[in-house]
């Protein structure tokens, strides 16, 4: 960021944008913008719309804080315009944001790795309404959105195939349901920060993830050493076999009654939630980071060519 001397850099944070997840982006930014003005940051709130580049150009910041989740803003093509423009940003590159997205590709990517993965296809959302693709229990979700929107569970005991609503894309991800306790662990930088093991009532859903009260985080999670090491080990290989940079959190099940190979990697999300009730920063917190200080390390540490 050059000589200790200057001032800090101009911080565009964006935040909102079209995507189904734009609620939960447009809480994310405005907390990251505030901490940053608390860190001394000059900071500017752009609401990701289709003049995103002409906003971007009138403002000219140093450096672009991306807050947004989603399509869009996590897949790689807010990235891609930011690459082009040249302005340093923060969190995972071009291709790292496109194969996180991309559910059955980042598993292709995690299996390469040596990483455990459940079965898993794309099929037709027809195939998938008019059968049972796989036998049940099973998930269905969407391959390219984040956050539980849209994720139907198939019991063991259902009578039939799902009945998916019309938002549902046309090509969806089948996954063989893994069952167990639900883990987090997020990775900043080179470094795997801790586990949580978050408890629900049910299914961890959209509300439970993002509404207060939803979920409850125990950290670190209160589980054996060996699992706390694998779940470690696992969660900052898949944020290197995808290219992650700046802050990914990886989602594992654990299924106690197989010890070690009870362990799932479910999914990396390279824009982790950055709420007061998020895990990642919570961890940081957990590690001695403060939600100023986290927001900080990652404006210092943004670049282009990520």
């Amino acid at each position: 960021m050059g000589e200790s001397s200057r001032a800090l850099p101009k911080v565009a944070v964006l935040l909102g944008g079209p995507s189904a997840e734009r609620e939960v982006s447009l809480s994310s930014g405005r907390e990251c913008a505030a901490a940053l003005r608390g860190e001394g940051y000059e900071v500017v709130e752009l609401d990701a719309g289709p003049d995103l580049y002409v906003q971007l150009t009138a403002i000219k910041p140093d450096v672009v804080f991306n807050a947004l989740h989603g399509r869009w803003g996590e897949d790689g093509c807010v990235q891609g315009l930011l690459e082009w423009m040249g302005l340093p940003y923060t969190h995972s590159g071009v291709l790292a944001s496109a194969l996180a997205m991309d559910k059955q590709r980042s598993k292709m990517v995690f299996h390469e790795a040596g990483l455990p993965i459940m079965e898993s296809g794309l099929y037709d959302k027809d195939a998938v309404m008019a059968d049972h693709v796989m036998a049940p229990p099973y998930v269905v979700k969407p391959n390219n959105e984040g956050s539980s929107v849209g994720i139907y569970l198939v019991h063991e005991a259902a009578n039939g195939p799902p009945q998916l609503s019309p938002e549902m894309p046309q090509e969806v991800l089948v996954e063989a349901f893994a069952p167990g306790r639900e883990l987090s662990v997020s990775v900043l930088g080179d470094r795997a920060l801790a586990v949580t093991d978050i408890l629900t009532d049910g299914w961890y859903d959209y509300d439970a993830k993002y509404k207060p009260g939803g979920s409850r985080h125990v950290i670190p999670a209160e589980i054996p050493v060996e699992i706390r090491d694998l779940c470690l080990d696992y969660a900052l290989r898949a944020h290197r076999a995808l290219g992650c940079r700046g802050l990914s959190r990886t989602d594992i099940r654990w299924d106690e009654s197989k010890g070690a190979d009870g362990l799932i990697l479910l999914e990396t999300n390279n824009q982790p939630g950055m709420t007061p009730t998020s895990l990642a920063p919570e961890q940081a917190a957990h590690c001695g980071l403060s939600f100023g200080a986290l927001c900080a390390w990652l404006v210092e540490e943004a670049s282009c060519g990520r």
